[in-house]
């Protein structure tokens, strides 16, 4: 992959009489970026109230999602707040869940249309710029299962795997250096309860996971808890929180050579969502997502929206 930052570097060179401080913050820009990761993207895209509840059989819900992220600065491997070139992010998806069975339920997500763009670098003393670039493909695809038990006590329970399949673009643009998705398949096991403060309209879940990742990057344990508000009944507020770290474990290569979906990510974030019901089975989503905290990772919010409807 640096071979390929090397290449759109040496652009410079036909640039009219560039300087060695622009070739330096060039260098650096496009280092910087290349080494950011937006799987906190992909885990806030996919946050759905669930918990450890699962679907009765024949029953579901399928979700149209839109996610951004336009952010000028990210965490780097130390966890500092630096610049980077301006990029953005934007992902139209597909997530949907079945009941096979009153305990078990099926689970999948396609981001069938991600925009991945990075913004021209502009030189004020000389006038000089180095082109933006974009790509346009399919992010990576998720599929699962989750299979529920204590369904009928006052803490529900549910253990879930879900399968990462690298259907994402891993060299796009015409710098080759856009991606995505990361390019290798993971396994994330999950256990989730859940409890319902009934009459009172509350309820909070937790969860905690591990995240077996291949080709060399680190498996990860993941963290979160939710609570939610439902003051009607078409009204529901959720605040999520959500923690994963990196057991690094894996390849130290791979840190800077898989794009903007690097190894060994970390990260605490605290975002809203907040449901509407239009109908009894359709409605839409907003939500926000917020990194307090992490390592190689954005340091700007995700944006969401979405419509649902439940069967």
């Amino acid at each position: 992959m640096w071979s390929y930052c090397v290449s759109r570097l040496a652009s410079l060179s036909d640039l009219p009489n560039p300087n060695n401080d622009e070739i330096l913050q060039a260098n650096q820009m496009m280092k910087k970026h290349i080494t950011f990761s937006l799987i906190f993207f992909i885990s806030m895209s996919m946050s759905v109230a669930g918990g450890g509840w699962v679907y009765k059989k024949g029953q579901g819900f399928v979700k149209l999602g839109q996610s951004m992220i336009y952010a000028d600065n990210f965490f780097d491997a130390d966890g500092q707040v630096i610049d980077i070139t301006t990029i953005g992010l934007y992902t139209t998806s597909l997530y949907g869940e079945y009941g096979l069975s009153d305990k078990l339920t099926v689970i999948g997500y396609f981001p069938f249309f991600v925009r991945s763009t990075l913004n021209e670098i502009q030189f004020r003393q000389s006038g000089n710029a180095v082109p933006g670039d974009e790509v346009n493909a399919l992010g990576d695809a998720q599929i699962g299962i989750k299979y529920g038990f204590n369904q009928n006590k006052s803490i529900v329970f549910a253990i879930g795997l879900m399968a990462g399949i690298p259907t994402g673009e891993t060299m796009g643009g015409d710098g080759r250096i856009l991606q995505t998705g990361d390019g290798e398949f993971n396994q994330l096991l999950k256990l989730e309860a859940s409890h319902s403060f009934y009459p009172k309209p509350f309820y909070a879940s937790a969860t905690v996971g591990l995240n077996n990742r291949t080709k060399g990057f680190s498996d990860e344990v993941h963290f979160g808890f939710e609570i939610g508000y439902t003051p009607s009944e078409k009204i529901t507020a959720i605040l999520r929180s959500y923690t994963v770290n990196s057991l690094y474990n894996g390849d130290g290569t791979n840190t800077m050579s898989n794009g903007i979906f690097s190894n060994n990510t970390e990260y605490f974030s605290i975002g809203p969502e907040f449901i509407y019901g239009i109908t009894q089975d359709f409605g839409f989503t907003a939500g926000a997502g917020f990194a307090f905290s992490g390592k190689r990772i954005l340091a700007s919010p995700n944006w969401s929206a979405g419509l649902f409807m439940t069967f």
